[in-house]
């Protein structure tokens, strides 16, 4: 494409182009340009040093900082609640939303339908201070309503935030449970763009609304899936740490403090900002090889891949 041709299109769709700028700027600004930052986990850097320190007079210490973090007495403790809770996460939420959306399309009721939607998509825009609130609500021991109907039952009230086989069944019910509205507007979308035809087609063969669930909506909706699948795979290591935060306790540390929150204590209360960055330094390369080889899998086995 020539010089001339670039201009006249940026011409043509100007108000495109202009209509992209923020979202361009703001990916520069808070995505691209503190990726600079990364190097401090190469650095013994120190916050009193300030740019200067980064850029100008950095004290390399090459891979140290990682050679600590393997080495150290929590890696693989957090290595594996990081990974166990992404994959009942993935087992759970991921296919909530299009368990959700399903149900959603196959009602003919609009008022109701919609009422459904409005109900589930709420709790994505609460403050994760808010939810993880309610959460300690329900499960107080003394007066929650879940423990008030155990003693109801004649049992002993449970301390659930408090104990081992509960808490990551807690954290993951409360993420499906935040997230499932929204995640099934993609799905939503896509099945509006199903044929209906293939439908009436199915039912003249005599094939029911299971039978047409699984042979055409789903086969349908498989590219959208594919590629959330691949994008989910990137955050194997980046679970979050809010919700965990909020409500994890010193009795579960060991069931659920994950890469995310050691990061959180290493890097900004101990201040070992070169070693919490060499921590997420790692975090994010596996996310990235998982990107890499879920896209690859999901090509090989005949699906949309995102490149």
């Amino acid at each position: 494409m020539t010089k001339a041709s670039i201009w006249s299109t940026l011409k043509k769709y100007k108000m495109l182009y202009l209509m992209l700028l923020p979202g361009m700027l703001f990916f520069i600004i808070f995505s691209y340009l503190p990726m600079y930052g990364i190097v401090i986990a190469f650095q013994d850097y120190k916050p009193a040093y300030g740019l200067q320190g980064m850029i100008n007079n950095p004290v390399w210490v090459g891979l140290e900082h990682f050679k600590d973090f393997f080495s150290s007495y929590y890696f693989a403790r957090i290595l594996g609640n990081t990974v166990i809770i992404f994959f009942l996460k993935m087992l759970i939420g991921f296919p909530a939303p299009i368990i959700l959306a399903l149900m959603l399309n196959e009602l003919k009721n609009r008022v109701y339908k919609k009422a459904v939607q409005t109900i589930t998509y709420m709790p994505h825009f609460l403050s994760m201070v808010i939810v993880t609130s309610i959460v300690v609500l329900l499960l107080n021991p003394s007066n929650g309503i879940i423990n008030q109907i155990i003693m109801k039952l004649g049992k002993d009230p449970v301390y659930f935030l408090a104990d081992t086989r509960y808490i990551r069944s807690i954290l993951v019910i409360m993420g499906t449970w935040m997230g499932i509205g929204w995640g099934s507007i993609l799905y939503l979308a896509a099945f509006a763009g199903i044929n209906p035809e293939l439908y009436e087609n199915a039912q003249i063969e005599g094939a029911g609304k299971f039978q047409q669930v699984i042979y055409i909506t789903l086969p349908s909706i498989s590219f959208i899936i594919s590629i959330t699948l691949i994008l989910s795979m990137g955050s194997i290591l980046s679970y979050g740490y809010e919700d965990i935060l909020l409500l994890y306790s010193p009795p579960v540390y060991e069931k659920v403090d994950i890469i995310d929150t050691f990061i959180y204590r290493e890097g900004l209360l101990v201040s070992r900002y070169s070693y919490g960055a060499a921590v997420g330094f790692f975090r994010n390369a596996i996310g990235l090889i998982m990107v890499i080889l879920t896209n690859f899998l999901a090509k090989k086995f005949g699906n949309q891949g995102i490149w």
